[in-house]
């Protein structure tokens, strides 16, 4: 019979209290085999005998049988139509009149499974060339750009000879980010590798996957002025780039934390380059004979050189400038000085900024938003129309996007009203807002500061340096003879 717990339990308490077997066993209605298997402690009810049953043998032709199924689901790659063990079991019985059980062919299959598996953690070593080829892949941060915390993408790139690496940020991980990074990589190293190896994302492959990968049209077009080949990562394989795999988490960890408070973007690349260059200088990788820096300066001579047009990575349109003075490019606007007023333009977008071209001349930059139905706006632009109009000074949407409150409420105050605020206006683009507010707090307290006065600040008179000079000053006597004696003068 089976021994339950509170059973055992009283077995073992009362043998341990010195009753004997046979008391034990009358009083709990149990045989006295059951007592003696319990009483010392030395076995327990929930331990189980294991099952030591010797399966049938499986012979080779057998196993050689099992192999060939595999080996044909292999080949036709079809995930939904595979030999299971129970079809194989059932085929050799069919075909090879198997008498043995059905449980021996499962076990068989998975052992010999197993063994032509390769496990997919599994990594072969890999070497590299100088200059052979480089890893690229995109991975994502958090930092504070102007005191808004912001999700960045981050663009991340390693050699695979010397393992130097590259860091930047971009507002998204869109096609002109992409090649934009990428040309700004090739500037950093002094070089094109011959080798770019990425991932499948849809950012640079049109369709297919791995080595049927179809790339997009304009990273093809990048690579053919570049001069380098493209290779593609099978689809969920990480290891096949784990270089710059490691990276990605490396540079997180590294390089942006604590997170990063900056006022802009330009700002925080600039910090990563230099993070970027004292891992160059500093860094040596385990298990490598050499520092990253020795490594690099040996890898940079083999890469390809930069071709001399600097290729086109923005996405371009023509539009044109509405009343508003703006232009519209994929859903959001941005200004443009008002004299450009129904033209067409061209716009050029970014990873992350847009430049807006008239007649091939620069006419306006502003930083990319990937928002919509937002307008950006710069007060330059509108300056010369607000000093033209001042009765909307201070309903000016880029008045009131582009000054602190600080600025407004002082304004209001002025003495001579709309066409102060003007004139305060300009003296900011002029000489930053933040000057301007310096030199109004440095006015007693007392007194209601003007544009007048500000600019009285601005024209102060240049302090002439004094020069201190002894009242007598010592002159030594020259004997002038001996010039008449040189030049054959005669001496009186």
């Amino acid at each position: 019979m089976k021994i339950e717990m509170d059973m055992y339990q009283q077995i073992r308490k009362r043998y341990l209290n010195g009753e004997s077997q046979r008391s034990i066993a009358k009083s709990l209605g149990i045989s006295r085999q059951s007592v003696k298997k319990y009483c010392d402690g030395s076995a327990h009810p929930e331990k189980r005998k294991e099952y030591n049953r010797s399966p049938v043998k499986v012979t080779k032709e057998v196993e050689d049988f099992i192999i060939g199924c595999l080996k044909s689901d292999e080949e036709d790659n079809i995930k939904k139509q595979k030999h299971t063990a129970k079809r194989i079991y059932e085929r050799l019985v069919d075909e090879k009149e198997f008498t043995g059980g059905e449980s021996t062919i499962r076990n068989a299959v998975k052992k010999l499974r197993a063994e032509q598996l390769v496990p997919p953690q599994s990594n072969v070593p890999l070497s590299y060339e100088p200059g052979e080829a480089i890893q690229i892949d995109w991975g994502e941060a958090t930092a504070y750009l102007d005191d808004k915390k912001r999700k960045l993408y981050t663009f991340c790139a390693r050699l695979c000879y010397s393992c130097d690496i590259f860091v930047q940020v971009f507002r998204a991980a869109n096609e002109q980010a992409f090649l934009e990074a990428q040309q700004r990589m090739f500037d950093f190293f002094g070089g094109v590798p011959r080798r770019v190896i990425f991932d499948n994302a849809k950012v640079a492959v049109k369709e297919g996957f791995g080595t049927y990968a179809k790339p997009q049209d304009k990273y093809f077009s990048f690579s053919a002025h570049y001069a380098f080949e493209l290779e593609f990562c099978n689809p969920g394989k990480g290891n096949e780039k784990g270089l710059v795999e490691n990276l990605v988490g490396y540079s997180r960890r590294n390089f942006l934390v604590p997170l990063p408070r900056v006022s802009s973007i330009e700002e925080l690349n600039q910090k990563l380059l230099e993070d970027c260059l004292k891992y160059r200088e500093k860094h040596h990788i385990k298990g490598r004979s050499n520092a990253v820096n020795v490594m690099y300066q040996e890898e940079k001579q083999f890469l390809n050189p930069i071709p001399p047009y600097r290729f086109d990575t923005s996405k371009t349109k023509i539009v044109s400038v509405d009343d508003y003075s703006t232009a519209c490019y994929e859903r959001n606007y941005y200004s443009v000085p008002t004299k450009y007023l129904r033209k067409d333009v061209t716009v050029k977008g970014y990873g992350n900024d847009i430049q807006i071209f008239y007649q091939n001349e620069e006419i306006a930059t502003h930083i990319r938003n990937y928002y919509s139905g937002k307008t950006e706006y710069k007060l330059e632009h509108y300056i010369d129309l607000i000093e033209r109009k001042p009765r909307s000074v201070f309903n000016a949407k880029p008045v009131k996007q582009n000054v602190t409150e600080e600025l407004l409420i002082w304004g209001k105050q002025l003495p001579g009203g709309n066409r102060e605020m003007v004139k305060l206006l300009r003296l900011c683009l002029d000489y930053g807002e933040e000057y301007i507010l310096s030199i109004k707090e440095a006015i007693p307290g007392h007194i209601v500061p003007t544009v007048d006065m500000i600019r009285a600040h601005l024209s102060k008179p240049v302090d002439t340096p004094v020069l201190n000079l002894n009242k007598e000053i010592a002159v030594e006597e020259v004997d002038l003879n001996k010039y008449d004696k040189k030049y054959g003068m005669v001496v009186q």
